[in-house]
């Protein structure tokens, strides 16, 4: 029996560590496609409770005590509304998968006399603030439906900026003064009259 040697011809320089190098990347590649495909698993079917349990780890997330979710996109200054004012506001709202239910370039809406979580938010911002706010569907309309667009127990994301607001007092004399601007000669009768 005779044994035939096949030379071994050595590594050449550099070669080990481009091998390195490739699984490196190869490595890096797969994490990165597992953390976009986890994140996007979070996004649209993970439970709205799961949903908001990833969130609250994100950078600037803050958590209230009721659940609702905010990150300041652009602080405001001065004081906050209260619950009985009147604020202006421009917002977009979305459900978790990007569908916009709703959006308007300035609107005026009573800080108290909308759900539960918008009015919390509301009260967290001053003047030209902007937030990303999350609200949990316990805190906007729960299992109540308030049309197609949204459906029962819907997380629902809201990007506000609350353009200027103003007191119950201040809104009851604009309110007066412009009775008193319809009531003048000339006027119409007001509907009903």
């Amino acid at each position: 029996m005779s044994v035939t040697t096949v030379p071994i011809h050595p590594i050449q320089k550099g070669s080990l560590t481009k091998i390195w190098f490739g699984v490196a990347l190869i490595v890096g590649a797969a994490l990165l496609l597992a953390y976009t495909g986890t994140q996007n698993a979070v996004v649209t079917g993970a439970s709205n409770e799961q949903f908001l349990a990833a969130n609250a780890d994100e950078d600037g997330v803050e958590t209230t005590a009721s659940g609702l979710q905010y990150k300041v996109l652009k602080p405001g200054e001065g004081p906050s509304p209260t619950a009985t004012d009147t604020a202006l506001v421009k917002y977009e709202g979305t459900l978790r998968d990007g569908t916009v239910f709703d959006a308007n370039e300035q609107t005026p809406m009573p800080v108290g006399g909308v759900v539960p979580g918008f009015s919390e938010a509301l009260q967290l911002m001053q003047k030209g603030g902007e937030y990303r706010i999350w609200i949990p569907s316990d805190l906007a309309y729960g299992e109540a439906s308030p049309g197609e667009q949204i459906p029962p127990n819907s997380l629902l994301i809201f990007d506000v900026t609350l353009l200027d607001f103003i007191s119950q007092a201040q809104m009851e004399e604009l309110r007066q003064q412009m009775q008193a601007q319809g009531a003048g000669p000339g006027a119409p009768a007001a509907p009903g009259q």
